[in-house]
């Protein structure tokens, strides 16, 4: 896949920030939906995402939710940083400043995922910075590709990891690995804001 560049991480106080993100978002869903051949009918029935979602997000007339974007990306085959952040190309050693993440603002519930990262196409792990408001969730996530693993680390507040097997409370200073091959879901139940380290490994299972 070409090198595109990156989004500007930094906030604008005016909310330009959040208007570029959506564009060049819906501009990258809309690329790779029609290289793909697909209708909006047609990725709305592999994304589960409605034709009139899709169609806004593809005019950045409207901003995703961090589930919503997720969905999309997996419904083309991508990744969330790809649509949000493009790619950058490969070198050995990779220094990403605090002024430099790449930001994901979800609009309605103030949930952020900062990219600790670089951005570099077929990246095997990707380290990750949330912030998740009390009483708000990144929604159901779809699950990841077989062979991909998750670890959480609470920095403060606490998080509870929901899947279908069950709910899992963590409090500051606990961690968890789980594969990530199932939908699953981050809540905060908590009275304060949880900030948590997330660490995304991709590797292909073997066969048998």
């Amino acid at each position: 896949m070409p090198r595109t560049d990156p989004i500007d991480p930094n906030k604008q106080e005016d909310g330009s920030e959040t208007d570029n993100v959506s564009q060049i978002f819906g501009e990258r869903v809309r690329l790779l939906r029609e290289h793909a051949r697909l209708t909006l009918e047609e990725l709305a029935q592999r994304s589960g995402v409605s034709r009139a979602m899709l169609s806004k997000v593809e005019r950045g007339e409207k901003s995703p939710t961090i589930g919503v974007a997720s969905s999309i990306a997996k419904a083309l085959g991508t990744s969330l940083t790809y649509l949000t952040n493009g790619e950058e190309a490969h070198r050995a050693v990779a220094v990403v400043r605090r002024d430099e993440r790449h930001v994901f603002r979800d609009s309605e519930s103030g949930f952020e995922r900062h990219l600790l990262s670089p951005a570099i196409a077929g990246i095997a792990t990707e380290v990750l910075y949330h912030l998740l408001k009390p009483g708000t969730s990144t929604g159901t996530l779809p699950a990841y590709p077989a062979g991909t693993e998750k670890q959480v680390v609470v920095v403060s507040g606490t998080l509870t990891v929901s899947m279908k097997s069950g709910d899992t409370l963590l409090r500051a200073g606990d961690a968890m690995y789980f594969e990530a091959d199932v939908d699953h879901a981050f809540v905060n139940r908590g009275k304060t804001q949880c900030e948590y380290y997330l660490i995304v490994s991709r590797s292909p299972r073997p066969n048998g």
